[in-house]
């Protein structure tokens, strides 16, 4: 498989373009397609075999099942940087290793239904937080220690909207490719 099919697998949606602008509109769209998410998730794997929830996306990719259980790790570490942004002066985040929570027990083996759930719950809390930021807390930012990247809050919603919407296209597209 040639480099731009295995970056059309990785990226099904491409990767996340930062916008020069972040409108109201921008910002509003951004956080309904968060709040959206758990149920155009829940619709794509709800009926998915057990089987079909352990197939990867692509060749030493995540399982459907990793990718499930990712996505809740992902988002719920948006909600604490959220809440530690807002609650203390531009605070140095602690990253996680994400492909190493993908290979833990509970994310390799667990049923979906809890994290589906927890999703649930968590995007209305993100949508929620998300729609009372004031522009002065869309300023607000913080530090990610991987390279060092001061990143606001505003960035972070257009981001986790991608977010939700590139590893849901990881599953359609897998979905479409395999006739379920």
């Amino acid at each position: 498989m040639g480099n731009s099919a295995v970056e059309k697998l990785r990226y099904p949606i491409g990767k996340f373009i930062r916008p020069e602008i972040y409108s109201s509109e921008y910002l509003h769209n951004k956080i309904a397609a968060i709040a959206s998410f758990p149920e155009r998730l829940k619709n794509e794997v709800i009926h998915l075999t057990e089987e079909q929830l352990e197939t990867p996306y692509r060749q030493d990719g995540w399982t459907i099942r990793q990718v499930i259980h990712h996505c809740a790790d992902s988002h719920m570490n948006c909600f604490v940087r959220i809440k530690w942004t807002l609650t203390e002066n531009k605070p140095l985040i602690k990253a996680y290793h994400e492909d190493c929570w993908a290979e833990l027990h509970d994310n390799l083996t667990m049923p979906i239904q809890p994290t589906l759930s927890f999703l649930d719950g968590l995007h209305f809390r993100l949508a929620y937080i998300m729609n009372s930021l004031s522009e002065a807390d869309l300023e607000k930012s913080f530090i990610h220690p991987e390279h060092n990247t001061v990143i606001q809050l505003k960035e972070i919603i257009g981001t986790y909207a991608w977010h939700g919407n590139h590893h849901l296209a990881h599953i359609t597209e897998l979905k479409k490719e395999k006739g379920w």
